[in-house]
């Protein structure tokens, strides 16, 4: 009887031990959102005065750090190649309802978003493949469409990649990214 209430025991924790959840640590470049209206999500709980009731476009994207690198035009995000636009898996965008960049319609729905960045101007491309890692699996024949912004030099430096949306002074807002010293404007019209 003994042996056999050991030998319980002992398959028990067996048991439990196969079935522990291990969890990784935090993720050198973590995942975040940017909305317009700005921090949508969380007003439409506490201040929906603030957003009115519907968002119109949500970016996904993972921030990575600076730490002392150069960033653009060198091995970190290189000039004239094609990249993630962040960290980890491509960034996505969301319209919750058609828009216009560059003048051109997009209908709603959730897209990836890359860049290919130089020194004076980003081609930025807007592609259907979600839920892929980085840019590797990016195919260009998914493309909706290409378009060119101007980059600008930012005032401070970024230490993380950076989203922000702000209303723009047409119809439509202004989503600005920033890194290190170096910024982009996209506008958006609805």
């Amino acid at each position: 009887m003994k042996k056999h209430l050991i030998l319980l025991v002992c398959s028990f924790a067996f048991i439990l031990n196969t079935h522990a959840q291990k969890f990784r640590g935090l993720d050198k470049s973590p995942m975040d959102m940017a909305y317009y209206p700005d921090n949508f999500a969380h007003d439409i709980k506490f201040a929906p005065e603030k957003v009115g009731k519907e968002a119109f476009v949500r970016v996904t994207y993972s921030r990575p750090a600076k730490k002392d690198r150069e960033v653009f035009g060198a091995k970190l995000v290189p000039y004239d190649k094609v990249w993630r636009f962040g960290a980890n898996e491509a960034t996505e965008i969301k319209f919750f309802k058609d828009v216009k960049l560059d003048g051109k319609k997009v209908k709603a729905g959730v897209y990836s978003l890359f860049a290919i960045p130089t020194a004076d101007e980003w081609t930025i491309i807007l592609n259907t493949e979600t839920d892929i890692w980085g840019d590797y699996d990016y195919k260009e024949s998914k493309d909706v469409m290409r378009f060119k912004v101007k980059t600008r030099t930012l005032a401070e430096s970024l230490e993380n990649l950076s989203i922000i949306f702000t209303k723009s002074e047409t119809k439509g807002a202004d989503m600005h990214i920033g890194w290190d010293k170096t910024g982009v404007t996209i506008p958006i019209e609805f």
